[in-house]
């Protein structure tokens, strides 16, 4: 008589993969509700690095012309001069090298000069994450909580 030898099985049962899944998609959603917040964190500090960014060449503007660039000459008298700059010629920029970038959120940045949290400097500000001027997550040259 002949013994049959039955082939050796291997591999994982169902159950056992399902078991994985469920572990992987449990894990998966931790991930993804913690990041978040993380890259709210990590967009305010980009709004704040970039804002920061912009007194340099801000105050090379003011040495030059004289004062800061008003609320409608905004941040883009950076880049090309205004056109009712009484005395042109004192202009010596491009004071950014690039064009004027937007915030973490693809908004434009917020100029006021002059401002009102700092007398005799302007206001640099993002709306944050909100996109709405005035709300409690706008990230500013004045921004301490943040």
């Amino acid at each position: 008589m002949s013994k049959q030898r039955r082939p050796d099985r291997r591999g994982f049962t169902l159950v056992e993969v399902l078991l994985v899944l469920v572990i992987l998609v449990v894990i998966a959603s931790l991930a993804v509700t913690a990041y978040g917040p993380i890259q709210k964190r990590a967009y305010i500090n980009a709004a704040k690095t970039q804002i920061g960014a912009f007194e340099t060449p801000l105050e090379a503007y003011r040495l030059d012309v004289g004062d800061y660039p008003s609320t409608e000459q905004g941040l883009e008298a950076l880049r090309t001069a205004p056109s009712d700059l009484p005395n042109e010629e004192k202009w010596a920029g491009p004071y950014l090298g690039k064009a004027v970038p937007l915030d973490p959120w693809d908004q434009p940045y917020q100029y006021a000069y002059p401002g009102t949290h700092e007398e005799g400097k302007p206001d640099i500000w993002s709306m944050g994450p909100d996109m709405m001027d005035g709300t409690d997550d706008d990230v500013g040259n004045w921004s301490t909580t943040q």
